[in-house]
């Protein structure tokens, strides 16, 4: 059935119509079409030769001329320009241009001499079209070549997909070609929605398909395959194995060929296996075939080259193929020859029924299972990849190439929105964050511009429960949002100060403080970033102070510093080496848990003696209650309503008015909070320490005095200043959306 020429229409493969496309004919019709055909190696040569072979019996219409580089000319892979002089062309020039190396760097420098080299051989043959075919190197090296002298291209089997490297390069050669012929509807999709002109767009199939549907069916197909694996094999009884590096995953692609010939050593068929070709990767492949002896086994034959008419028939009557050459999964269907195709290289391409794919294995024994599953059985013929006529249609297609036609391509965009970027209010539009301070009483947001400057700012009381406070915080940003349009803002992002343990990262609060309940393992990134469709930054509000502190602060520009927050807690964030250090569990700078006494205070944290327990805005107001409860506070002159709150403020307006008992509860909590800064100055060696919070300036002279008294000498000098910003916890939240968004690190 697949031995005759489909009906066009019945395939969808056709020219563009003519009410889409007309004809065009060559400005000087005396004159002969100069074609030239560039072959790189043994596998492109088999999709080109068809052409080769129509052009050439059409003579009276074309001028063939033919260009050989690549791994046709190395003995390694078998020399095999030869096959081409055997089909009786004539080689106009032969380049030698591969870097041996067979690695990314060998494969880079193939491309750089490649380029130095074509320009004289175009230069004299001036080709009217330039057919290139497929997705190696070496053609990117010649589109790049022709594309650049003002030579026309045909690109062959573009718009396909098949999952690594050669994509990116096969697309490439696409934008600089001129002209497409295309192998499948849906790659002809590809190449429209990559924006190529339609109208030089032409859907003919594969054109070794023109070759193999003729061939395959010969005679004395048992001599070729006798003649290759031996008199024993039988019909359907053999492997032919082809499997290639893949440039993107080197050592995977390795792994895999390794566990393929295990496999096959242990299925124990007889086995055509082809070195790989020159691709980045290939030396250690073949390295690892004849490490286990592969050449020598009874079971193998290990082959660089096969001519294409034998190797059609060692394919079609082959019991399985195994690898991830494209031949597995184009040609081959041709014939229903089971497949078995290993790693990611085809990953992409369209395939018949024929096709096991294995995509990864980390023992040969799901190489072997998919052995037992495919080898011997026939599959219905594909057609996807032709029908036997694509050289006609290609042919007809040059034939319509007009030379007088402009020679610059144009590209067919979809149709867009008009772009706003000359709208002065978008030029005016300032640039903010959305900021949100998660505390213990309250919920505040935010917007903040690039210079620092809270443009707005929104304050509610914390819910008590979960749910009531997430509903309470979009609210709240998107009312923000809003009101941002209304200012002239362009929100970046939304940035997240929250207590407790957070992993930035995935956006989650670890483990929340005793002061926000109910506030662990919550994903905070994606609940906001689905609602507001905006990216979400959260991390811990001692850091968010360090971070701070770096970009509008006393730390811009230092290297090296510490931020101490003393509020209610105390906390803070290091900078190291203009980075700010989260640690292995995010746990980095809790420096309010740093114990400075074996026997102290109990702490929030369930612990002893830390420096919280000591110096917090918590822990000095419950010094100040026990005072007052005894009656030990008050001293004259003080102005204390009877019904107020004692608080810390009260502590501190004692000792200042004379108070003993009051002055010696500081002259220790500023003692606690001094050693830890010295123990933090011993192991991170800031350069500068700033102390954030309510009771930053009240601690600031006492803590630089502890570190005169009690620091090792070269540390004694680092500086302790008292931060200005006035909203440390938000101007944080929002320099993470800022220097993200704007592609700048922190």
């Amino acid at each position: 059935m697949l031995l005759g020429l489909q009906d066009e229409a019945c395939l969808g493969l056709q020219l563009p119509h003519e009410s889409k496309h007309r004809l065009y004919q060559t400005s000087n019709t005396n004159r002969k079409l100069r074609v030239c055909v560039a072959t790189c190696n043994r596998a492109d040569y088999s999709k080109l030769a068809p052409i080769m072979f129509g052009i050439k019996a059409h003579s009276d219409e074309f001028e063939l001329e033919v260009v050989v580089l690549g791994s046709h000319l190395i003995d390694d892979y078998g020399n095999t320009f030869r096959m081409i002089e055997q089909d009786d062309f004539g080689i106009d020039s032969k380049l030698h241009t591969i870097v041996r190396g067979e690695d990314e760097a060998a494969m880079v420098e193939s491309v750089g001499l490649a380029l130095v080299k074509l320009p004289d051989v175009l230069q004299r043959l001036r080709p009217d079209i330039l057919i290139v075919h497929g997705d190696r190197f070496d053609a990117l090296a010649l589109a790049t070549a022709a594309a650049l002298m003002n030579i026309r291209i045909l690109h062959l089997e573009g718009g396909e997909v098949s999952g690594t490297i050669d994509d990116s390069i096969r697309h490439a050669i696409s934008k600089l070609a001129h002209y497409h012929a295309c192998c499948t509807r849906m790659a002809e999709q590809h190449l429209i929605a990559m924006c190529e002109d339609h109208s030089r767009i032409l859907l003919a199939g594969c054109p070794s398909y023109d070759k193999l549907l003729l061939t395959h069916h010969k005679d004395d197909y048992m001599d070729i395959i006798k003649s290759w694996l031996g008199d024993k094999v039988q019909d359907h009884d053999y492997i032919v194995a082809l499997q290639h590096p893949v440039t993107t995953d080197i050592q995977h692609s390795i792994k895999i060929y390794g566990l393929m010939l295990d496999a096959l050593l242990s299925f124990n068929k007889k086995t055509l296996i082809l070195f790989p070709n020159i691709d980045a990767g290939s030396k250690e492949m073949v390295r690892v075939m004849r490490k286990k002896g592969i050449e020598q086994h009874p079971n193998f034959r290990a082959v660089k080259h096969i001519p294409f008419e034998q190797f059609i028939q060692l394919v079609c009557h082959a019991g399985c193929m195994i690898g991830n050459s494209s031949c597995g999964v184009r040609e081959a269907g041709a014939f229903g020859t089971p497949v078995i195709n290993l790693g990611t290289r085809q990953t992409g391409r369209e395939t018949g029924e024929n096709v096991l794919h294995v995509r990864d294995a980390d023992t040969h024994n799901k190489i072997y299972h998919a052995l037992e599953l495919q080898f011997g059985k026939r599959y219905p013929c594909s057609k996807i990849y032709g029908d036997g006529s694509a050289v006609p249609r290609i042919l007809k297609f040059l034939r319509s190439i007009d030379l007088d036609e402009p020679l610059q391509k144009t590209f067919c965009f979809p149709p867009v929105k008009e772009s706003i970027s000359q709208d002065i209010d978008h030029i005016l539009e300032t640039q903010s964050a959305l900021a949100v301070d998660l505390g213990g009483t309250n919920l505040r947001v935010a917007i903040v511009c690039m210079r620092g400057k809270i443009l707005k700012k929104y304050t509610e009381n914390n819910p008590r429960t979960f749910e009531d406070r997430m509903e309470l915080i979009l609210k709240m940003c998107k009312d923000a949002v809003q009101d941002a349009v209304s200012i002239n803002c362009r929100i970046l992002g939304v940035g997240v100060s929250t207590g407790g343990r957070v992993n930035p990262q995935e956006g989650v609060v670890l483990h929340s403080t005793k002061l926000i309940q109910e506030w662990s393992c919550v994903n905070l990134r994606t609940p906001i970033s689905d609602a507001l469709h905006l990216p979400v930054w959260v991390d811990n509000d001692g850091n968010c102070a360090a971070l701070a502190e770096k970009k509008f602060g006393h730390g811009k520009g230092v290297e090296n510093f510490v931020t101490v927050i003393t509020g209610t807690g105390i906390g803070g964030g290091i900078i190291h080496h203009h980075e700010l250090i989260h640690g292995s569990t995010f746990c980095g700078a809790e420096l309010g848990h740093i114990m400075v006494s074996l026997e102290g205070p109990e702490c929030s944290c369930g612990s002893r003696g830390c420096i919280e327990a000591y110096a917090s805005g918590m822990a000095l107001q419950r010094e100040a209650k026990m005072l007052h409860d005894e009656d030990l506070l008050k001293v004259e002159g003080m102005d204390m309503k009877i019904c107020e709150p004692i608080t810390a403020a009260h502590l501190i307006s004692a000792a200042r008015m004379g108070n003993s008992k009051a002055a010696a509860v500081l002259h220790k909590a500023s003692t606690a909070l001094g050693v830890g800064i010295v123990n933090i100055l011993h192991i991170v060696n800031p350069s500068l320490v700033v102390l954030s919070g309510v009771l930053g300036s009240f601690y600031q002279e006492p803590v630089q005095q502890v570190l005169s008294q009690r620091a090792l000498t070269s540390a004694q000098t680092i500086r302790v200043v008292t931060s200005h910003l006035e909203e440390p916890a938000l101007l944080g939240a929002a320099s993470m959306v800022l220097d993200y968004a704007t592609r700048r690190t922190y």
